[in-house]
């Protein structure tokens, strides 16, 4: 090789870094968290738009802007929901409670019983008894109000506490869900050992099988209390009187007032749709404890 020659080039080769693989991850925390916020802020804003208006007198509600203050006068929107007509709204609340908590207690604790046998017992039929199951709760309630009103109408019931109670007692998805919950949580061989130690089956129900199904039996609760809560068509279909009526037929009949008579109503039923609110706040809270419970015990086992 002379002096004049070339020496052949080399070529450089590109190092290519290794991508991070928290990027992807934090890009997607971001979307997610974009994405909750604005789930949040949609949820949030009829509440909002609700606890403005129950602020405002009759002449701010309809003049002001909607979505902000412009005085407060919620005492004494208070003071007016609660005694307006003698205060009846005190007397649909205790009818929504009583309705809402005694009938979701009884009908939890019958759904629970249900889906233990359904999940734990084996007889002749068990399949068929779950397909029906399955196939009530896809049922609307609205196409079973017209039989209830006639059944109640003939034995006397209509305009009644048990109008709206036994009702209640009787959700086939609480009983679908109670029998998906102990094939997770009651093994076999629990009931079994029990059974060794010479325990009936009461015995084992309530002692470890309810103790064993807090969590499950807390949803059941709160889904059946929500979903008397709000009913509306029901209540409108058996109850008669005023003095039986739920919160939300209430707050549906003062809404209309208006109409029949020219009196304007407005600010009592948003005030009263605003404390309606309190309660099933109330129970999200007080239930919440249970759920933390069985989400360790879930992690523990």
């Amino acid at each position: 090789m002379t002096l004049t020659e070339e020496r052949p080039r080399t070529r450089q080769v590109r190092r290519f870094s290794r991508p991070d693989p928290t990027s992807g991850s934090r890009g997607g925390q971001r979307f997610l968290l974009v994405g909750l916020v604005l789930a949040s802020a949609y949820s949030l804003f009829p509440v909002w738009w609700l606890l403005v208006a129950a602020t405002k007198n009759r002449t701010d509600l309809y003049q002001s802007n909607g979505l902000w203050f412009s005085g407060m006068h919620l005492w004494d929107n208070l003071h007016e929901v609660f005694t307006y007509q003698d205060g009846i709204f005190l007397r649909w609340t205790a009818n929504s409670l009583l309705y809402a908590g005694v009938g979701s207690l009884a009908g939890t604790l019958l759904a629970l019983a249900t889906g233990y046998g359904l999940a734990r017992f084996d007889f002749p039929g068990r399949g068929i008894v779950f397909a029906c199951v399955v196939g009530s709760f896809l049922i609307p309630i609205a196409l079973l109000t017209l039989p209830l009103y006639l059944l109640f109408s003939k034995i006397g019931l209509v305009d009644t506490a048990w109008a709206m109670l036994i009702p209640c007692l009787i959700n086939p998805f609480s009983v679908y869900l109670a029998k998906v919950y102990t094939e997770a949580t009651i093994p076999f061989e629990l009931l079994e050992a029990a059974r060794i130690d010479g325990a009936g089956e009461l015995r084992i129900f309530f002692s470890i099988v309810l103790r064993m199904m807090t969590t499950g039996g807390a949803t059941v609760f709160l889904l059946a209390f929500v979903n008397t809560w709000n009913a509306f068509f029901l209540p409108l279909t058996l109850l008669r009187g005023k003095e039986n009526w739920t919160l939300n037929l209430g707050l549906y009949n003062w809404s209309g007032t208006r109409l029949e008579s020219g009196v304007d109503l407005t600010g009592l039923v948003l005030t009263g749709a605003l404390l309606s609110i309190v309660p099933m706040a109330v129970m999200m809270v007080a239930m919440r404890r249970y759920w933390r419970t069985g989400v360790t015990l879930g992690a523990l086992k």
